[in-house]
């Protein structure tokens, strides 16, 4: 058992209600296998907990873990590939990069680099877009097992468009599919997830195969949510047209997913900056959500969200790095981006506030995966996920976050200055990562 001393910022209520920051100066959480089991003074905790290591963070903020939505495990090492549009940077940049995950030596590097990088800063549970390659998701499930990341993710399937060596068929994909979820579906923190990297590349009959195996996959034990989905929708504009070349049948984009029964509230489809407003009636209906990845978007020219419409029509967003299109992996900064961005949109743009920013982050994607009984605040009962952030010496961080005004200000000052260089530390179910 250990007490943590520290000031605690979080968000246990609802996105957009201005109560739900949570802010206690002085705060003792107490842990004890994992789990928060005492939220209250250090001479309460102490009293009670006689005896038990205090651990003090009080020169830093104690958030909860981050929670990306939506990050590419093959493609850190092409981040910062500038001024190309989608498809042309898919082709020039992440498909080559892609590809060279077929050799053993360099998939485990990459995913050496890739989880270091996810858990430095301070991300606690990721839905990670994955591999084409079967023996790449084995060695990314075997390194976030080893580290004790909570993460989701799935062998990426296509059978047209992308290279030859990227490519697999309905068939293999489904038979590959099962065998990996068979292995990794459950096991500790780890989920798997049906993944067709888009209908772009993958045609009708692959897109069936993929709700066959999700099918399969659905209550499969006692507690088992089944498996999840995820994949990317109405991103840029000339990608949804090709979509709407290859599927005349289809009434739109999400209409591609949702006739191969892949959409419920365990399906996660990124971007969606595009939806036509059938598109967002039916991913309501079905309870599935998006995750919004700012700084993806303006590298790629693919545009602004259009966040009041989603929330109007009942669709869960969260956020997501989307590396490598993305610029980095630190959550905070994909919040600070997208208030930018719901500023420029101005009346059309959702208002957001500092503990909005910390919700979209944290619980709000903790809710998108299933996971907000366990993680997503420091609440009693959860999980331990918790990241500190300490500002570097002599950076700005540390020169402002003082003269705060009040805790939203504290907030603020974080999500407007801060950088994964500021994060102190991570814990991942009560323990120390990173």
């Amino acid at each position: 058992m250990t007490i943590y001393r520290a000031q605690v910022l979080d968000t246990p209520g609802e996105l957009g209600d201005p109560d739900a920051l949570r802010a206690d100066h002085d705060c003792a959480l107490v842990v004890e296998d994992g789990v928060i089991v005492a939220r209250t003074g250090l001479d309460a905790a102490v009293a009670g907990h006689p005896g038990h290591e205090v651990v003090d963070l009080r020169d830093g903020v104690l958030l909860p873990g981050l929670v990306d939505t939506h990050v590419h495990f093959p493609q850190i090492r092409v981040i910062g590939g500038l001024g190309m549009p989608l498809l042309e940077w898919l082709d020039q940049c992440a498909l080559p990069e892609e590809e060279r995950l077929a050799e053993a030596t360099h998939a485990q590097a990459v995913a050496e680099d890739f989880l270091s990088s996810v858990v430095r800063s301070g991300t606690t549970s990721a839905l990670v877009f994955g591999s084409h390659f079967p023996a790449a998701m084995d060695v990314l499930f075997t390194q976030a097992e080893r580290i004790g990341l909570r993460m989701t993710s799935g062998l990426v399937v296509s059978d047209r468009l992308l290279p030859e060596s990227l490519l697999v068929t309905p068939e293999r994909a489904l038979e590959a599919g099962r065998t990996l979820a068979g292995r990794w579906h459950g096991r500790g923190r780890l989920r798997y997830a049906v993944t067709p990297r888009f209908s772009l590349s993958a045609s009708q009959e692959m897109l069936r195969s993929c709700g066959e195996l999700l099918a399969a996959g659905a209550g499969t034990g006692p507690g088992d949510e089944g498996l999840w989905f995820t994949s990317h929708v109405n991103e840029n504009p000339a990608e949804i047209a090709a979509v709407r070349e290859l599927f005349p049948e289809a009434r739109d984009y999400v209409d591609t997913y949702d006739r191969a029964g892949l959409l419920s509230s365990r399906a996660v489809l990124a971007h969606d900056v595009h939806p036509t407003e059938e598109e967002l009636v039916i991913l309501g209906e079905r309870g599935a959500a998006v995750a919004h990845c700012p700084t993806s978007n303006f590298s790629l020219g693919s545009g602004l969200f259009p966040w009041r419409r989603h929330r109007d029509a009942g669709v869960p967003v969260a956020l997501g790095t989307d590396v490598g299109a993305g610029a980095g992996f630190f959550l905070v900064a994909e919040g600070l981006q997208a208030y930018f961005g719901q500023r420029l949109l101005g009346a059309e743009g959702l208002d957001l506030r500092p503990s909005d920013l910390l919700h979209l982050a944290t619980r709000s994607g903790a809710q998108v995966l299933g996971l907000a009984e366990e993680i997503g605040d420091l609440s009693v009962g959860r999980q331990f996920d918790a990241v500190l952030v300490r500002p570097q010496t002599g950076g700005t961080l540390e020169q402002v976050l003082p003269y705060a005004r009040d805790a939203q200000d504290v907030v603020a000052k974080i999500f407007s200055l801060g950088s994964a260089a500021d994060v102190a530390g991570v814990w991942i179910g009560g323990a120390p990562v990173g």
